[in-house]
């Protein structure tokens, strides 16, 4: 019995500390241009962070790279509430400045702006996260847009095409991410397929990681018109093997 304890004590040590855990800041707002008018500013966020069940530095990392791409910072100073509060308060001011001027002429001036960031799997030794976008600035429609983080959960560290893939990997892989878009276009809309301008179809380093292999993610008008809308070409790692850094 003195050999069990120790080591049912080991695994139970090693459940907990798998045991990711995070939580979601959320803020939103509606604030109209001016006292009476009904054009407004939609703003809503809603981030998930991590807050346990990994080593401290790893997760401070990781939920750094989190808020400068969710607020596209290059450097992180505060909390997440002061850097999402400097954010709106940002936003508002251009909105203002922006429409302050037109709103006297009687014009509409509507604008939203949406984030959501969100852990989605996890594949072996990485971890997924999604940030997407929602932007409008008036016109016959918004911007949607989705960015892609892959995490290592060790370290915290972003994980990066190059460290992925060995030299040389972007001819051929973009040979197969184009394979892969053609022959889901075929099967679900082959009416739009002759839009996709397949020389942009590249590793763009907007990806993410599973067990079906890697998806990359074009956003609108980055690999044709606007009609197209997110496009995502998923290749297996059989295919890619060959391209991997051993």
């Amino acid at each position: 019995m003195k050999k069990i304890f120790p080591l049912l004590g080991a695994l139970l040590l090693l459940a907990a500390c798998d045991t990711f855990k995070t939580q979601t800041y959320q803020d939103n707002m509606v604030m109209p241009l001016a006292e009476g008018r009904a054009d407004s500013l939609f703003y809503a966020l809603s981030l998930e962070y991590a807050t346990g069940g990994m080593l401290i530095p790893p997760m401070e990392k990781m939920n750094q790279v989190i808020e400068q791409q969710a607020f596209d910072l290059e450097d992180v100073s505060g909390s997440l509430e002061e850097l999402a509060t400097t954010y709106r308060e940002n936003l508002i001011d251009e909105y203002i400045t922006e429409n302050s001027g037109a709103a006297n002429q009687g014009g509409v001036l509507t604008w939203e702006d949406r984030i959501n960031g969100m852990f989605t799997v996890s594949y072996k030794n990485w971890r997924n996260y999604q940030l997407s976008y929602y932007t409008f600035r008036g016109g016959a429609h918004g911007i949607q847009t989705v960015s892609q983080l892959v995490f290592d959960k060790k370290t915290g560290e972003l994980l990066a095409e190059a460290v992925l893939f060995a030299p040389g990997y972007e001819a051929p892989v973009a040979k197969l991410m184009q394979e892969a878009v053609r022959a889901e276009m075929e099967a679900d809309d082959p009416e739009l397929l002759p839009l996709v301008e397949m020389e942009f179809v590249v590793p763009n380093g907007n990806f993410s990681v599973g067990e079906s292999g890697i998806q990359w993610m074009f956003q609108p008008y980055e690999v044709g018109p606007y009609a197209l809308g997110i496009i995502t070409a998923t290749v297996s790692w059989e295919d890619l093997k060959p391209y991997l850094n051993k």
